[in-house]
């Protein structure tokens, strides 16, 4: 089934409009949720609003929407001032400038967006699309939709154009503030055996059709079970081994790696040199 677009946006680039359509890049509607019930009869419960001046249950009609200015303080805005900052939003993805992909690192993405062409904008959505692969460059753009301005990184995919909605610089937390105790060196033999375990694993391309969300299959699987009657018992995790000697636990790891399907390498099969022992020197008699 065709996907179904969620709203138009033109790519301002220099005097060249194009209009394009925006489509989720997420499936909805695998999620497990979970309902709240009233434990006396299993009847479902509804979220109510209460007023925290008279305790009165508060009909939604009855509500509006306020920002608080000051503590305990709002400003009350009515619909249509609502609407009115709404309107700000251009739909518009205006190019500021543009970087190399790696540039942008994903620590900076929120989420992402596909772009379609919309009607009439076929040719100028092609040419970004390879002129940018050209280049090997990426576009970052502002754009301002439902009344929020957004930065944005425009770039090619497969033979479309895909939107990432970015985080603004003071929206991620400098690394700075992670503290990193003094870290040792390593010896050369335990970077070795890491490499040959990255290697034995390694592979050309990113497969994500093999990977699973088991969480979510054993909880339907548990919950059917529930549905059925039975009763679901707790399996008790089994206790997390302590890595003792970091040697020891890297050539048990390079056994346990399986090869199948991963990149050969010179450096994996290669002997990992172990350190000369040093000598303890003895006191002659």
């Amino acid at each position: 089934m065709p996907a179904r677009s969620i709203g138009t946006a033109t790519i301002s680039f220099g005097l060249v409009s194009i209009p394009t359509k925006l489509y989720t890049t997420n499936e909805t509607g695998n999620d497990i949720h979970f309902n709240m019930l009233h434990d006396a009869d299993g009847s479902r419960l509804k979220q109510q609003y209460i007023c925290t001046k008279c305790n009165e249950v508060v009909d939604r009609e009855h509500t509006v929407k306020g920002f608080e200015h000051a503590k305990g303080q709002y400003v009350i805005l009515s619909a249509e001032e609502l609407k009115a900052l709404d309107a700000v939003a251009t739909q518009t993805i205006a190019l500021e400038e543009f970087v190399p992909a790696a540039a942008v690192d994903p620590l900076w993405v929120e989420k992402s967006y596909y772009l379609g062409p919309d009607k009439g904008g076929e040719r100028a959505y092609k040419l970004i699309h390879d002129a940018m692969i050209d280049t090997d460059l990426v576009g970052i753009a502002s754009y301002s939709a439902r009344g929020k301005s957004y930065i944005v990184c425009l770039r090619p995919f497969k033979e479309g154009l895909i939107m990432h909605q970015l985080r603004y610089a003071e929206e991620v937390k400098d690394w700075s503030e992670v503290p990193i105790p003094d870290l040792p060196d390593l010896k050369p033999a335990e970077l070795g055996l890491a490499k040959q375990i990255i290697q034995q694993i390694a592979h050309e391309t990113f497969a994500p059709d093999k990977y699973k969300d088991e969480v979510q299959a054993r909880m339907r699987d548990l919950i059917q079970k529930k549905v059925e009657g039975q009763e679901i018992t707790v399996i008790p995790e089994a206790p997390a081994g302590k890595v003792i000697d970091l040697m020891e636990a890297l050539k048990a790891s390079l056994g346990m790696a399986k090869a199948e399907g991963g990149i050969a390498a010179k450096a994996a099969e290669e002997p990992v040199k172990e350190e000369p022992k040093k000598k303890v020197a003895t006191k002659k008699k």
